[in-house]
């Protein structure tokens, strides 16, 4: 079952590393700005953006599988669509590496079936929630 509750939501706020799927160059759009504020805050992001050489300063990755640093959770900036296909990913990396150990769907994205899979493989869940929102709601 996805992460819903406070208690969970603020445990995944430990994470150091995050990786962000979808994670924008361009300033204004969410998938720039949340990403953007967690670094404020001192999370170390990792972009994951096939079209971009650097975000936020730091050097951008085509695909999760790419990423050669270790990564404690995966924030998502993708249509719902595509979240099984990056749940996935993020699944055959927990297995191969033990790292990525949480996903972060973003507020609007969600996927059930693809979470349960997921969730039943060891990576905690998070649906259709801003994670800059939560983060100020519990550690503002």
């Amino acid at each position: 079952m996805p992460i819903r509750d406070d208690e969970g939501l603020d445990r995944l706020l430990d994470a150091d590393t995050i990786a962000v799927i979808g994670c924008s160059t361009t300033a204004g759009k969410p998938a720039h700005d949340v990403p953007a504020y967690l670094q404020r805050h001192g999370y170390r992001i990792v972009p994951v953006n096939p079209f971009a050489d650097r975000v936020l300063g730091e050097p951008a990755f085509d695909a999760l599988a790419d990423v050669e640093s270790e990564i404690d959770l995966v924030n998502v900036f993708r249509p719902s669509e595509e979240v099984p296909e990056i749940l996935d990913a993020v699944r055959e990396r927990h297995a191969a590496r033990g790292d990525a150990g949480a996903a972060w769907l973003q507020l609007g994205i969600s996927h059930d079936e693809a979470a349960a899979a997921a969730e039943a493989d060891g990576i905690d869940v998070v649906q259709d929630r801003c994670m800059k929102v939560e983060h100020g709601r519990l550690r503002g």
